[in-house]
């Protein structure tokens, strides 16, 4: 189910970065048919997948193949990805609705359309896989209620890019300037990012339990039992909740919320009836340990340092992804040019860094919160045999394998082995909550540094060299494409100037005139350098002259004035300097401060 969540964000991901690609003048809607085929095509594939596995299932009624189950839903989740992309980097499905008022104003409007088509593939994927699950469910779930619980569970993951979304929209049609110009700040975009995650970690769960349709534990043992250990282990909580996920059939317990007054307990009707006292603390103690460990509020920070990191490398990946060349030729050879090919890289990167930190970064402190909830329940007693008979039953009636493999959370048999160690090898239990803690210290030591080398280079001290070294990459690519381009060799130059590289940019300038003799910006840039470098080696008086003359004759303005007065005043012509420099004033149309400095500065030899 946790997966669910994952393909949510990655189809949003997938949706916002179509932006990045080239829009589309007019809509060919023969592309709609071309959806729908593709569509089609998808229904058939899960319908025959799983009437495949239906057949083996009967012919084996007592095999498992609850774990092929979920590797074929897993990989038409993938697909259903694919064909989502498809339609929107492919058939650019999103220009369907340009131009629409509503659209335009309010953009959530049209993504919350197009994430409903995903939501549409995942339906179709969990309609054709229900008639071979159901056996694997403690008790009977009609397909309705199977659809609508995977449904369910899966939407709160939009929650906070909903809300995010929906107010900026709003706020962007407000005709209060001083706010959206505040918002269009890094300071303002962090700032806003940051108090909607809180709010919505804050105040979420009210909405959530709604979304379940959760209802309070009615009065009775099982209530008064998980009201006595939540007192026992001094947890403040709003209420609890029955949670009929997949009709109340899973064993299964949870808890959410940062805050007492807006924190809930779920448990399942299957836990309750399946569990005895013991083992119904045990689960409490499990859930009462996340909250106590703050594991929820580290799961915020998690995400907020992956909003982070994007919000500051997103601008200088995109730039250093233009600048892989070998890639672009690989797309060239298949036919795909570089323009079409850039948005692709960056789409791809940022899915893959996506999935990799949510999959592995996140699964990860998942898995180990995980084992220290399990843990927490040595706090009240030494005998953890409750929690390790819960795990048996977990997997006897659900039919699942106690080694079954989990990316989110160890495997049954994992979490009963290490529990029996820390039983008998009591340090092992500090032990595993002390390499949690170096291992929350260390992330964010690593998401300080990695934000800091961000924000240096996107809008720091690095923002210079880094664009340096960005231009220059580009413009070696630009001549290597058109090495006959005599204005692409003048960006050189400049270049190389700035950069103070004074013998290189005077090749560049040269290799201009060798092409284009007359070329006045190459002219005037060559004439400056040999009259002006800080070098004096590189000086050379009497080429300033020269080629100042020869710009002077093709355009007669300010700043090719001041510099033929400069290569006059370099070559002890002092009158005409002055002639020239009082030119360069009259007709300059700005900086006149500097043009009258340089005036007085050519006629002080002819005061003395």
């Amino acid at each position: 189910m946790f997966s669910n969540f994952l393909y949510f964000l990655v189809a949003l991901v997938i949706y916002t970065t179509s932006e990045l690609f080239d829009t589309v003048k007019i809509f060919d809607y023969s592309v709609v048919f071309d959806s729908l085929l593709i569509s089609g095509l998808f229904v058939f594939i899960c319908h025959f997948v799983f009437k495949r596995l239906e057949k083996k299932a009967s012919r084996n009624p007592y095999g498992n193949i609850d774990h092929l189950i979920n590797i074929y839903i897993s990989r038409l989740s993938v697909l259903a990805l694919v064909i989502f992309a498809v339609n929107i980097y492919g058939f650019k499905l999103t220009f369907l609705f340009s131009g629409i008022k509503i659209f335009d104003a309010v953009p959530t409007f049209e993504a919350i359309i197009f994430l409903g088509l995903f939501l549409l593939y995942l339906i179709i994927i969990w309609n054709a896989a229900y008639g071979v699950q159901k056996q694997y469910f403690a008790g009977n779930v009609s397909k309705k209620n199977f659809i609508i619980s995977n449904v369910s569970f899966s939407l709160p993951a939009l929650l906070p890019w909903f809300f995010l979304s929906i107010v900026a929209d709003i706020l962007r049609l407000l005709p209060w300037q001083p706010l959206n110009g505040l918002l269009q700040t890094p300071a303002g975009e962090i700032g806003y990012i940051a108090l909607f995650l809180v709010a919505i970690s804050i105040f979420g769960p009210v909405l959530i339990k709604k979304l379940w349709n959760c209802k309070p534990l009615e009065p009775g043992l099982p209530r008064d039992r998980i009201e006595t250990v939540c007192q026992k282990a001094g947890l403040n909580y709003s209420n609890i909740l029955k949670w009929e996920l997949f009709g109340g059939t899973m064993i299964t317990a949870g808890v959410m919320g940062l805050v007492g007054r807006f924190r809930y307990i779920l448990v399942t009707p299957a836990l309750l009836y399946s569990l005895n006292d013991d083992e119904i603390d045990a689960v409490m103690l499990h859930e009462i340990g996340h909250v106590q460990k703050y594991h929820m509020v580290f799961y915020l920070f998690f995400f907020a340092g992956f909003i982070a990191c994007n919000f500051v490398f997103f601008e200088p990946v995109m730039l250093l992804l233009y600048i892989i060349e070998p890639v672009y030729k690989l797309f060239e050879f298949v036919g795909v040019p570089k323009n079409t090919a850039h948005p692709i890289l960056i789409s791809t990167t940022l899915i893959g860094f996506f999935i990799l930190y949510f999959r592995f970064v996140f699964g990860f402190f998942m898995r180990n919160f995980e084992r220290q909830a399990d843990l927490h329940i040595y706090q009240f007693t030494n005998d953890a045999s409750p929690l390790i008979s819960t795990f048996y039953k977990i997997a006897s009636l659900s039919r699942q394998s106690i080694d079954k493999p989990n990316w989110h959370h160890y495997s049954i048999g994992q979490r009963v082995r290490f529990l029996e160690k820390c039983q008998t090898i009591p340090a092992m239990r500090q032990g595993h909550h002390s390499k949690v803690k170096k291992l929350i210290v260390g992330y964010f030591v690593l998401v300080v540094v990695l934000f800091g080398a961000g924000y240096s280079i996107n809008f720091g001290v690095a923002k210079e060299s880094f664009g340096n070294f960005i231009a220059e990459n580009i413009l070696f690519q630009q001549l290597d494409v058109d090495p006959e381009n005599s204005n692409l060799y003048v960006v050189v130059g400049d270049y190389y100037y700035s950069r103070e590289n004074y013998e290189k940019a005077i090749d560049s300038y040269e290799n201009v005139l060798r092409v284009d003799p007359e070329n006045v910006h190459a002219l005037n840039n060559l004439s400056w350098l040999f009259v002006t470098c800080p070098k004096k080696e590189y000086r050379n008086r009497e080429k300033a002259l020269e080629y100042a003359t020869r710009a002077l004759e093709k355009k007669r303005e300010a700043f090719i004035l001041d510099t033929y007065a400069e290569a006059l005043f370099a070559n002890n012509d002092f009158s005409n300097a002055v002639i020239a420099a009082k030119e360069a004033f009259n007709r300059s149309k700005d900086k006149k401060e500097y043009y009258k400095a340089q005036l007085q500065r050519f006629e002080k030899p002819l005061n003395y």
